[in-house]
């Protein structure tokens, strides 16, 4: 049987978050992010695609880095005004059947026992469909707002993440029993107390007795994808994550990220296959391949050079207002997104300038952009999940929802017609549709399953 190929559509609460400028597209209809019926539709394209999930981008500040000043993001909506990801879960739940959603919070901010009510709420409202995109916070904006003096260093960053999933994996795990809900209207029970436990959690970031306000949903756990670009984000990802989101330039660069990924999960312990991991790509369409380049000119027309310049400063945590255009960007260390600046101060294939990194970095955040016909792209994709060792892939946009129609009515076909992609849903959870019928637990060799319960 071929290889089995995974998509998840990439989105954020915002205009035009992952092609800077593009609300300004006459095809684009991002500034319509503040109305139910943009993600009811959305929702929609991408189940009728047989799409995974929604993965639902999030920052907590404002792109304030460049200039020193949040102007360029407001004059181009960098991700700015930026809409709470949860909220419209539930509405698009309500409209789908199968589609999955991965929200993104940030363990650096959160409260791990708010959170875990949260996510469970929404594993028992979508019926187990929940994933949860961990991240830790990098923008400065976004700690000065919540209450710090600075943002938090990356390692300090990385290590309450770690503290903050043991408490919620004792939640979501260990705190209510299987058959804790009894329902015995007899003796006026509806869950036995006896096998509903406090987690009693006292770490050097959190203090927790527990227990879990929420009884067992569907998944217990949701799906949980991570990021990690930096050595440490990368450990973090290899010990926690059941899915990995990367973005790569080039090919070669993905087969670098994905064998040193599941080297450091099977040092973890963990099974490497089955780490999923998820580059993202820009698909860009055409009938013909003249076609498809032609259009990427005119979609490259539309990138804001200020805002993607703020948007890059915000990734970095580096100033880019203060560099000549033609200078080469080189490899730095940063507290911030280390990924966004290894993909040009790293890249073994190009030296990158300031202007090139910004014309690239405008459309899809960087990431490679697909562009031909339905075949071509379809080829691209076998390519990179046969020779990359790709699982799946999350599909960027350049004008939303309109990339991921494209993509839906002329890509997905291709694939099928391969026989790599579903031609339908293969269980009623988020996670028996990435891992397969009757998996809708963690594995047993995942960190949550291993910590000692309370009660045992």
């Amino acid at each position: 049987m071929k290889k089995q190929i995974h998509l998840n559509g990439f989105i954020q609460n915002s205009p035009s978050p992952h092609s800077t400028g593009l609300w300004k597209h006459e095809k684009d209809q991002g500034t319509s992010h503040n109305s139910l019926a943009y993600w009811i539709e959305t929702a929609k394209t991408l189940e009728r695609g047989k799409f995974d999930a929604m993965f639902i981008a999030d920052v907590l500040g404002t792109y304030s880095v460049y200039e020193n000043s949040h102007d360029a993001a407001v004059r181009g909506a960098v991700q700015l005004p930026a809409h709470d990801p949860v909220i419209p879960i539930s509405a698009m739940a309500a409209v789908t059947e199968h589609l999955g959603f991965a929200p993104t919070i940030s363990t650096t901010y959160a409260q791990p026992y708010s959170l875990a009510r949260q996510l469970s709420t929404l594993d028992h409202l979508t019926g187990g469909r929940v994933a949860w995109n961990v991240v830790t916070s990098y923008l400065e904006s976004e700690a000065v707002n919540l209450g710090l003096s600075g943002r938090l260093p990356k390692e300090l960053r990385y290590d309450r993440a770690d503290e903050f999933l043991q408490v919620a994996y004792k939640l979501w795990e260990h705190s209510w029993e299987d058959d804790a809900v009894v329902y015995d209207k007899e003796n006026d029970t509806f869950a036995d107390p006896g096998k509903v436990h406090p987690i009693n959690h006292e770490g050097e970031f959190f203090s927790v007795p527990g227990p879990h306000l929420v009884e067992p949903s569907p998944q217990r756990t949701p799906v949980l994808f991570q990021a990690g670009s930096s050595p440490k984000g990368r450990d973090f990802a290899a010990k926690h994550a059941e899915a990995v989101f990367t973005k790569n330039h080039s090919l070669d660069g993905l087969k670098l990220y994905t064998s040193d990924i599941r080297r450091r999960a099977e040092e973890q312990g963990r099974n490497p296959a089955e780490l999923l991991i998820f580059p993202m790509i820009l698909p860009i369409i055409g009938s013909t391949e003249e076609e498809a380049y032609a259009k990427y000119e005119e979609l490259t027309n539309h990138v804001s050079y200020e805002g993607t310049a703020s948007l890059l400063s915000g990734h970095t945590g580096i100033d880019f207002s203060q560099f000549d255009p033609d200078q080469y960007i080189e490899d730095i260390e940063t507290d911030a997104m280390q990924g966004n600046l290894d993909m040009y101060g790293k890249d073994p294939n190009k030296r990158w300038t300031l202007r090139e990194a910004i014309k690239n970095h405008g459309l899809g955040n960087g990431t490679v952009k697909f562009i031909g016909t339905p075949e071509q792209i379809a080829d691209e994709i076998e390519r990179w999940a046969v020779e990359g060792d790709a699982d799946g892939f999350n599909i960027a946009q350049t004008y939303s929802p309109g990339t991921f129609t494209e993509f839906v009515d002329q890509v997905v076909p291709e694939l099928q017609k391969r026989g790599i992609y579903r031609t339908e849903y293969e269980g009623s959870t988020l996670r028996e549709n990435m891992f397969g019928r009757g998996r809708r637990h963690l594995p047993a060799d995942h960190p949550a399953k291993k910590l000692v319960p309370v009660h045992s």
